[in-house]
């Protein structure tokens, strides 16, 4: 009796376990910002309090500027938070001196504060920066990562994390921030010629996950990607992502063929396209059963304190593939 009674509290402290609390949004990848009534209706419905903008890109070896940087044609709802996200080429921080990067630093915040306020925001509680940094790099980046701490001082300070920093942290270091968000994403070799999908495979990300997830020393949020590409090859070699080319175009057959290697092949010239007669295209992308099964997978090694799910990324043409009541059972399978 006594030995059931012990099982019978087992199972009620099994079940009373709190859950990890997620909280759901979007990156905004887009040069303008403007709103879309079918973005604003997934943003309600996922209950989001914020948005990841990405501010600019950061590019040039020997004098950083602002790439693409976004403008905005309406303001942030007031619903919505702001978390600006700068991405920085790596080659950025080759053979920088300490003068160098305390001048980057500076000249990224002046940009990013001004514009935050032509979002209509008056501040933000997290700011992030995006770089694929790697062991020659690492110095100057952390060094920037330091001085940009100490430019938002009271403000979360995040970075994105690959998978090959997460397994390699002794060589790769751990990041001087408040928290790091790992990119489920791009895990394959885009270049490599063949039927693959370089977006997403689980099985990729076994190999640098699992136990090294709990091992991490400061909170981890998540990316998960919504989106799908073209990638075009040429005598088998890669030239690129045609961004034009979407699947019903490829399932044309006065286009496009398709070959024993699970590549689509075109017919004909396709200017419109940038592909030329005998080009093969892979299409890649992020299937909905894809992704629930590498948030399955991240669940179960993932620390239960809170995080934030951010889906890559909004655009009203991808979430058609992408129901909200879908993404919902994404984000239920990491509580």
């Amino acid at each position: 009796m006594r030995y059931k009674y012990i099982l019978f509290l087992i199972i009620l402290l099994i079940g009373c376990q709190q859950k990890r609390e997620v909280n759901t949004t979007f990156y905004y990848w887009k040069t303008v910002y403007k709103q879309n009534a079918d973005e604003s209706r997934y943003l309600q419905q996922l209950r989001s309090k914020k948005l990841y903008v990405r501010i600019m890109d950061v590019d040039g070896q020997n004098e950083p500027i602002p790439v693409a940087p976004i403008s905005f044609a309406d303001r942030l709802p007031d619903s919505l938070d702001i978390v600006p996200v700068v991405f920085i080429v790596n080659d950025v921080f080759k053979n920088k001196s300490e003068a160098q990067v305390r001048q980057l630093a500076a000249n990224v915040m002046r940009f990013v504060k001004g514009k935050v306020g032509q979002a209509g925001k008056k501040g933000y509680g997290e700011l992030q920066l995006d770089c694929d940094w790697t062991a020659g790099t690492k110095a100057p980046y952390f060094m920037f990562l330091t001085e940009m701490a100490k430019l938002n001082k009271g403000i979360t300070l995040s970075a994105t994390l690959r998978l090959h920093q997460l397994k390699n942290q002794a060589g790769m270091g751990i990041p001087p921030v408040g928290k790091v968000l790992l990119m489920c994403y791009n895990m394959g070799n885009l270049r490599k010629y063949g039927k693959q999908n370089s977006i997403l495979e689980v099985a990729e990300l076994q190999k640098y996950a699992g136990k090294n997830l709990g091992y991490y020393p400061m909170p981890i949020d998540v990316g998960l990607p919504l989106f799908g590409w073209a990638v075009a090859f040429r005598n088998g070699q890669y030239i690129g992502i045609s961004k034009r080319l979407a699947p019903t175009d490829l399932k044309n057959p006065a286009l496009f063929g398709f070959d024993a290697e699970g590549l689509y092949q075109a017919k004909t010239d396709l200017p419109q396209f940038g592909l030329k007669k005998n080009d093969e295209i892979r299409y890649e992308e992020s299937k909905p059963a894809q992704v629930r099964e590498v948030a399955q997978y991240l669940s179960r090694y993932l620390s239960e304190k809170p995080l934030n799910l951010v889906f890559y990324h909004l655009d009203s043409a991808i979430l058609k593939n992408h129901p909200a009541h879908e993404l919902e059972k994404i984000g239920d399978l990491l509580r």
